[in-house]
């Protein structure tokens, strides 16, 4: 059996690039598919966007068969579908995956914040550590940034639960987080302070050990994207 894939660092996008000498690029298939997802999480490539070989290789400045490769790990990976001799289709956020992945966060997240509390003084740190990154994101306009930090708040707090497997399981929803998180700031930019004035309540209620208060600031949270997705948003 092999080994398990190396954990990617929580503060960027996973690219799973092939291992490389120090000082050597990496593999032109690893850069335009580095290239090509981060252009799709951050919405540079908005959903219903149609690639094409050919214009990705002048972009990335490499010929088309590392393209190809590349298109096809983004496929697999649900961002992308092929369509041959034409291109490949930036797959939009649907209002089931909205759905899916939120029920998984509530679960997830509720569970590891009962298992947090009494919260250690890292994670408290940590967590005072990125939410103050995530605002001075917020106040440079810095939406995709903001929104990765965003992401690594709530893993934190997954993370300290100390369950390795739910850990895992949550990492796995990392690029449809971001995809979302960074879609919802720009279309509604009120969202972002009240995301931060919410992240601010979590903390507190960790601070104070109410895991019970910590579950329901969560799930309201958290809850909000399934009012976007309903067209319910408050």
């Amino acid at each position: 059996m092999s080994s398990p894939p190396a954990r990617t660092a929580p503060d960027a996008p996973p690219t799973h690039p092939t291992p490389t000498l120090p000082g050597k690029r990496p593999p032109a298939a690893d850069r335009v598919y580095a290239h090509v997802k981060q252009g799709v999480l951050e919405r540079r490539y908005e959903g219903g966007t149609l690639l094409t070989e050919g214009g990705l290789a002048e972009e990335a400045g490499v010929s088309r068969t590392p393209v190809r490769e590349a298109l096809l790990r983004l496929e697999a990976e649900g961002l992308l579908r092929l369509y041959p001799k034409k291109g490949a289709l930036v797959l939009p956020v649907s209002a089931q995956e909205i759905a899916d992945v939120v029920e998984t966060r509530q679960l997830v997240e509720a569970h590891a914040a009962r298992k947090a509390v009494p919260a250690p003084p890292a994670l408290l740190a940590r967590l005072e550590e990125l939410l103050a990154r995530q605002e001075e994101q917020v106040a440079a306009g810095e939406l995709a940034e903001a929104a990765v930090t965003d992401r690594c708040f709530h893993a934190e707090i997954v993370r300290s639960g100390g369950n390795e497997i739910l850990s895992r399981l949550y990492d796995q929803l990392r690029d449809r987080q971001l995809r979302m998180g960074v879609a919802a700031m720009h279309a509604h930019p009120e969202r972002v302070t009240r995301t931060l004035t919410e992240h601010g309540q979590i903390l507190e209620a960790l601070r104070d050990g109410d895991a019970e208060q910590v579950v329901e600031l969560l799930h309201d949270h958290v809850s909000w994207f399934s009012h976007l997705a309903r067209g319910e948003v408050r």
